[in-house]
């Protein structure tokens, strides 16, 4: 599942100033449309790439300024000339913002930085999938092709939350992770740093605003494009996600 139509709403791109836009445009807008950029378009028409309710859209001004096309321009070859202006002024620059805000977020780095493929997890320490993707994923991670980078929640057992911010806060917070994956839960601390409770409670406010429900929840590339998954990942899924087994 791409991650666009999800982060469109939640994390929206600076628009281009209302005045400077056509008349059928500014009516739209006030309909809630967001408008990412201008591109030119053939047949005297003026491309928009846009945005509604968090779902991409490129609009066509005809040349006397006065009505609109909404929807995808097709040549006479039946490209599609709406999906290149869309993915340049709409998608890449979202999943940039997308990208950063995981980066951004509290997670626990497991395996080499430099890895080719970085890989994002909503982990829960109570949630026994998780620990499944974490074994199966032991290749990938020791080849030193895949970094995982476990953004980390607590919302399947009460003892989750206290859990989480006790990995976070261990000194080596990766052998913290990989003892109470490998079958030695941790002990919560008793007094937790507030500065990281606060950390997990953005956490989980990334993983609702992703439309998350379920653990483990997967952030990737996939061909230059952020998509997701959420629960354990079927066997194909998984090396789409992983890339191939390493040698």
């Amino acid at each position: 599942m791409t991650l666009a139509a999800v982060a469109f709403g939640l994390m929206p791109l600076s628009s281009v100033e209302a005045e400077d836009h056509p008349a059928p445009i500014e009516a739209l807008e006030e309909e809630g449309l967001e408008v990412h950029g201008e591109f030119d378009a053939p047949g005297g028409l003026s491309g928009f790439a846009a945005s509604h309710r968090g779902q991409p859209m490129t609009i066509f001004v005809t040349e006397d300024g006065e009505h609109a096309i909404v929807g995808n321009l097709i040549d006479a070859d039946a490209n599609n000339l709406s999906e290149a202006p869309l993915e340049r002024l709409v998608r890449g620059p979202q999943d940039e913002t997308t990208w950063q805000s995981l980066e951004d977020s509290a997670w626990i780095a497991d395996g080499d930085p430099d890895a080719e493929r970085i890989v994002y997890v909503f982990t829960d320490p109570n949630c026994p999938y998780c620990t499944r993707l974490w074994q199966q994923s032991r290749p990938f991670v020791e080849s030193g092709q895949v970094q995982l980078r476990h953004v980390m929640v607590g919302i399947l057992d009460p003892e989750s939350p206290r859990q989480a911010v006790t990995m976070l806060a261990a000194d080596d917070p990766q052998a913290a992770l990989r003892a109470h994956e490998s079958g030695d839960p941790i002990e919560p601390m008793r007094q937790l740093p507030r500065d990281l409770e606060q950390r997990l409670q953005s956490n989980h406010e990334l993983f609702r605003s992703f439309g998350m429900v379920a653990t483990p929840g997967i952030v990737y590339r996939n061909d230059g494009k952020l998509e997701m998954s959420q629960g354990l990942p079927s066997e194909e899924l998984f090396h789409t996600i992983m890339g191939p087994e390493p040698n």
